[in-house]
């Protein structure tokens, strides 16, 4: 019983991702997200206790979903620690993240709704200040090239580019993308380090 309603949250969740990525935090409502769950009516308004839970659940799912795979982990510590393989990593890292289109235009959707919400914002940013600290040390303790800084910058560099990528696909080509992540690299990692 336990498990089915791990999962039903999950799935709702999940729906909710979806909801908020294509109608907004407006269109974020328990009747849209048991729509898209095909659930019947008033399944979800029984799994969280408000919108405010809602927006937070989802935040939260957006990063186990964004997180790599061990994988994707474990090859990023294999191989050689240059400038080339940061460059590789961050292209694994763009075509990860874009590839979750929703989720990553509902965590832009979060972030313009957590500058209304107080709790939601301080959910946020605790998010994504661990994720900047997990990044920072992975890059760090993996014997990559680069300092602090440089993650930081790299960060929110393809971040950026991610938003261009899914938002105004028509801004850059997938091939000027490929090559401003390698300049982006390159720019920040000169070829002596």
């Amino acid at each position: 019983m336990v498990r089915q309603n791990v999962a039903r949250r999950a799935a709702l969740v999940d729906a909710a991702i979806e909801v908020l990525a294509r109608e907004g935090a407006r269109g974020l409502t328990f009747r849209a997200v048991d729509a898209q769950a095909e659930v019947p009516t008033g399944t979800a308004s029984n799994y969280f206790s408000s919108r405010d839970d809602l927006f937070t659940q989802v935040g939260g799912r957006i990063y186990e979903r964004l997180r790599p795979d061990p994988a994707t982990i474990a090859a990023s510590l294999s191989g050689p620690r240059d400038r080339e393989r940061v460059s590789e990593l961050m292209h694994e890292l763009v075509d990860r993240v874009s590839a979750f289109r929703s989720g990553y235009l509902a965590l832009l959707e979060l972030r313009l709704e957590a500058t209304r919400r107080s709790d939601l914002r301080a959910v946020l940013t605790e998010r994504i200040r661990a994720d900047v600290d997990a990044n920072v040390g992975h890059h760090l303790a993996s014997g990559l090239p680069g300092d602090e800084t440089t993650v930081v910058l790299l960060y929110l560099a393809m971040n950026w580019l991610i938003v261009e990528r899914l938002t105004l696909p028509g801004v850059f080509g997938e091939e000027e993308i490929h090559t401003l992540v390698t300049t982006a690299v390159e720019r920040l990692l000169p070829a002596d380090q």
